[in-house]
């Protein structure tokens, strides 16, 4: 026999049935006679047939193909970033227990209009995605919008979707950020700065509230001078940190927005002289990988970023294979993680 790969109308031909037949009898459908079913699959096991995507495909009505939509380039995150790798890590491995593949969609521009080239939607419907998922996306975008609106199945990754068949999933950013405020509090802080994400986007803004929020629970005066703006990256968070460091009463801690800005921090403070945690406590938020491997170790807000890819995944393949419209929000917990970067403040 040839090495070349069989085909589902090989497989038909040696079993003496239609292609119809054999998709119906692979694809489980119970209007195929039990003994004729039985032969088609012993001759796929003994021949090694695999199904390709586009026979499936015929049979069910679809891909098993989930488009993620993942807008980059300035003011926008990129695959690089640690977060949206382990969501990904975590989505995979969600769908890919019920067959379904990723096909992922990276641009620097948005969705270019009704319409146009680079339509979310149209690309979505070009490429016969059964979902999609949306990570680092302004949901106000009208080419989102539109997607959302036309009814394919959508989850948002801190993206905020609203629709027939939308939902998203978020970490508790309000219970994140109270806890590490309270932490500092508690050692004797009082002086506590924040670096923000971009407050534009979900998590940005949550979790600037949420420092606010915080202070005034504790009694602690909100201070304009001690929220420093950055954009989630490394850069930032140094530039943000010499800003912060060079006040007239600087902070002695700071919540930053994500891992990535407090390593900024880190930097930012050991060029000015000053030591972590013994003049300044620093806490972070995501717990990426590197947060336990610096020197000092991050204090960090530990997200389930794995665990945001499976739930997004599973309200994802609830809505396409049930219909199901999914939950409006799902909201995952967060955990406080205590390392080398918090400690009482210095006494001068």
């Amino acid at each position: 026999m040839s090495g070349g790969r069989i085909t589902i109308r090989e497989l038909a031909r040696r079993s003496g049935v239609s292609v119809g037949t054999v998709s119906r009898a692979l694809n489980g459908y119970a209007d195929v006679n039990p003994d004729t079913r039985e032969r088609i699959m012993e001759l796929a096991r003994t021949l090694d047939y695999t199904p390709s995507a586009s026979a499936r495909s015929l049979v069910t009505q679809r891909s098993h193909l989930i488009g993620v939509f993942l807008e980059t380039g300035e003011g926008h995150p990129d695959l690089q970033h640690p977060f949206f790798h382990e969501v990904l890590v975590g989505l995979k491995r969600q769908l890919g227990a019920h067959g379904f593949d990723l096909l992922l969609f990276a641009s620097e521009r948005p969705g270019n209009g009704y319409g146009g080239d680079h339509s979310y939607l149209k690309r979505a419907q070009h490429h016969n995605v059964d979902g999609v998922v949306l990570m680092g996306m302004n949901p106000e975008d009208p080419e989102i919008r539109r997607m959302v609106r036309s009814g394919l199945p959508a989850i948002g990754v801190d993206v905020e979707l609203e629709g027939p068949r939308a939902g998203y999933v978020i970490s508790d950013n309000g219970a994140g950020i109270g806890a590490a405020v309270r932490l500092l509090h508690d050692l004797g802080h009082r002086r506590i700065a924040t670096i923000t994400g971009l407050v534009e986007t979900r998590p940005g803004g949550e979790r600037l509230r949420a420092y606010r929020d915080a202070l005034r629970e504790l009694g602690l005066g909100y201070r304009d001078e001690y929220v420093a703006y950055g954009d989630f990256y490394v850069d930032s968070g140094a530039a943000a940190t010499a800003r912060l460091l060079a006040q007239e009463e600087p902070p002695t801690a700071i919540v930053a927005a994500s891992d990535l800005m407090a390593l900024g921090a880190l930097r930012a403070a050991a060029k000015a002289g000053v030591t972590v945690p013994e003049r300044l406590s620093l806490v972070g938020y995501d717990d990426i990988q590197l947060a336990g491997h610096v020197h000092p170790p991050l204090s960090t807000v530990r997200q389930d970023k794995a665990g945001l890819g499976a739930a997004a995944g599973e309200a994802l393949i609830a809505a396409i294979e049930h219909g199901e419209a999914p939950a409006a929000v799902t909201s995952l917990p967060t955990t406080l993680v205590v390392r080398g970067t918090t400690a009482p403040p210095a006494h001068d």
